[in-house]
C-alpha cells in the first residue's frame, strides 16, 4: 500500500467528523468568510443556540438574528429559511472537508499506525470545536427531515468513498464491493459514536483517553477482521424448518 492509498483510506476512517471544525468560518477571525461577516455570524449564532437549548427545529430566525446582532431582514439575504441555514452548515462543511482531504499529505505509516495518529486529532479536534460536532451528532436524528436527509447524503458519500478506496487496495481483492460498504458504514458509525462520547466526557470535564483507546481499538478490530473475511455468493437464509 503506498502513501496516497494509505492517506485516502485513512482519513476516511477517523478524519471524516474532526477535520469539518478548522473549516468553519470563524465570525471573530480578521478575515471574513467569503459571503460576509454577516452570514459567518448568523451560523455561529445557530450552532451556540443549538447547544445552548435543545435543537436547530425550536430555533426561529429572529432569535438567531438577534443572537448575531443583526436585523431580522438580513438573514433573508444569506438563507432562504431555516431550513437552508442548516443545510449549509451540513453542506459546506462536507464540501470543504472533502477538498482538504484531497491535499493533506501525510507520512507513510501502518494503518495502526495512522489510526493512532487520527484518533488522536479526532479527541483534540472534537474537545476544541464541540459546537459544530454537537449540532451534527444531535441533527443526525432529531433534527428535521431536511436536515437528515443532508447528514446521511453527505456521511452517504464518504461512506461511497471509503468504499471505493478499500477496493483499491489488494489486501481485500476478496471482499466484494457488498461487504466493503458494510464495513464503510461501520467505520463512519464508529467515528459518529466516538464523537457523542468525546463530548459527553468532555461536558464533565473529564479526559478522553478511554474513549480514544477504544475507538482505535474498535478501529483496528475492523481492520483486521476484514484482512481476514472472504465474500461468498448471497444465499437466502433458514427458517429453521429446512426452507431457504
Amino acid at each position: 500500500m503506498n502513501t496516497a492509498q494509505r492517506f485516502a483510506l485513512a482519513a476516511r476512517l477517523v478524519f471524516v467528523l474532526p477535520v469539518i471544525i478548522t473549516l468553519m468560518p470563524d465570525p471573530l477571525s480578521r478575515t471574513p468568510p467569503p459571503r460576509g461577516r454577516t452570514r459567518a455570524a448568523l451560523m455561529q449564532a445557530a450552532l451556540e443556540m443549538v447547544a445552548s437549548e435543545s435543537n436547530f427545529s425550536a430555533l426561529s430566525l429572529r432569535r438567531i438574528a438577534r443572537h448575531a446582532g443583526v436585523v431580522p431582514t438580513a438573514f433573508y439575504r444569506h438563507f432562504r429559511d431555516m431550513d437552508d441555514l442548516g443545510i449549509t452548515l451540513v453542506d459546506e462543511t462536507f464540501a470543504e472537508l472533502r477538498a482538504v482531504l484531497a491535499g493533506v499529505d501525510l507520512p507513510s505509516l501502518s494503518i495502526d499506525g495512522l489510526i493512532h495518529h487520527c484518533i488522536g486529532l479526532f479527541a483534540f479536534h472534537v474537545c476544541e470545536r464541540r459546537l459544530l460536532f454537537q449540532f451534527l451528532v444531535r441533527e443526525r436524528y432529531a433534527g428535521s427531515a431536511a436536515l437528515r436527509d443532508a447528514i446521511q447524503t453527505n456521511l452517504a458519500a464518504l461512506n461511497g468513498q471509503l468504499t471505493h478506496d478499500l477496493s483499491q487496495l489488494e489486501a481485500y481483492s476478496a471482499v466484494d464491493n457488498t461487504d466493503l460498504a458494510l464495513v464503510a458504514e461501520l467505520v463512519v458509525n464508529t467515528v459518529i459514536a466516538t464523537a457523542e462520547r468525546i463530548l459527553d466526557v468532555a461536558r464533565a470535564d473529564a479526559p478522553v483517553d478511554t474513549v480514544v483507546n477504544d475507538a482505535e481499538r474498535q478501529l483496528r478490530l475492523i481492520f483486521l477482521g476484514l484482512s481476514q473475511w472472504q465474500s461468498r455468493p448471497q444465499t437466502g437464509y433458514s427458517t429453521g424448518d429446512g426452507a431457504a
